[in-house]
C-alpha cells in the first residue's frame, strides 16, 4: 500500500464535511441503488481492504454521520465522540480485509466496532471514577503486605515486558500512550497538556501503539 495515500489519525475529517472537504466529488455511478447491504457498499469495503483512499474517504462520507450520532448518544460528550470516530475508521482502515458482508452490512460493522470503543471509554472513565472515589477515602496507615501466588507473579511480569517495550519507543510516543492509557486522560486532555496539536497526538498515540503491539508480538515469539 502506498503509505502517502493513507488515512491518519490527523487527517480524517469529522462528520459533517462535506464532499467539496476532501477534494471529492461522488458522482451517482458510484453507489449501487439496490435495496438493503447496497452492492456498491459492499464493493467500497473491499476496496479500502486494497488500500483505495478515495474508497476509504467515500466510506466515511456516507456513514460517519451516522456512527457520530451513536456514539453521541453512548457518550453524551460531542468532543470525545468525535475522537471514538476517528479511531473508529482508523481501525476500519487498518482491519478492512476482515469484513464479511455475510455477517453484517458495512454501516453494521462500523457501529460495531464504534459501540465496543464507546464502551471501552464508558469503563475506563467508571474505573478512574472509582479510583479517584477511593483515593478521598483512603487514609494513611500501615500497608498490609500479602503473600504474592501465581496470578500476581503472572501480572507482574506482564506488566515488566510492557513497561520494557515502552522503554523502547520515542520519548513523545511513550508520553502521549501513558497519558492516555495510564493516566486515562482524553486526546484533547493530552494535546493540552503536551501543548501538542491534536492531530499530533492522535499519530503518536497510534504509531506508538502499532510498535508496542509488534515489539510485544516479538517477544512473545521469541519465549516460545
Amino acid at each position: 500500500m502506498d503509505s502517502s495515500s493513507e488515512p491518519t489519525a490527523g487527517t480524517i475529517p469529522l462528520a459533517g464535511a462535506g464532499n467539496a472537504a476532501l477534494g471529492l466529488e461522488l458522482h451517482s455511478g458510484m453507489i449501487d441503488p439496490t435495496p438493503g447491504p447496497p452492492l456498491g457498499d459492499i464493493h467500497r469495503m473491499g476496496r479500502v481492504a486494497a488500500g483505495d483512499a478515495g474508497a476509504f474517504r467515500e466510506l466515511f462520507d456516507i456513514h460517519a454521520p451516522a456512527v457520530l450520532g451513536m456514539l453521541g448518544r453512548m457518550l453524551r460528550d460531542r468532543g470525545l465522540a468525535e475522537e471514538v470516530l476517528q479511531e473508529t475508521f482508523l481501525q476500519a482502515w487498518q482491519q478492512a480485509g476482515r469484513y464479511r458482508p455475510a455477517l453484517a452490512s458495512p454501516r453494521g460493522w462500523l457501529l460495531l466496532i464504534a459501540r465496543s470503543r464507546a464502551l471501552d471509554r464508558l469503563r475506563a472513565r467508571a474505573s478512574q471514577a472509582r479510583r479517584e472515589e477511593g483515593m478521598v477515602r483512603d487514609e494513611p496507615g500501615p500497608r498490609t503486605v500479602e503473600p504474592v501466588g501465581t496470578a500476581d507473579m503472572e501480572r507482574e511480569e506482564s506488566r515488566s515486558r510492557v513497561a520494557a517495550a515502552l522503554a523502547e519507543l520515542p520519548a513523545e510516543q511513550r508520553r502521549a500512550i501513558e497519558l492516555a492509557f495510564f493516566e486515562g486522560l482524553s486526546h484533547s486532555r493530552i494535546a493540552a497538556t503536551l501543548g501538542a496539536p491534536l492531530g499530533t497526538v492522535k499519530s503518536r498515540i497510534l504509531l506508538g501503539m502499532n510498535k508496542l503491539r509488534q515489539r510485544l508480538t516479538a517477544n512473545a515469539e521469541e519465549r516460545t
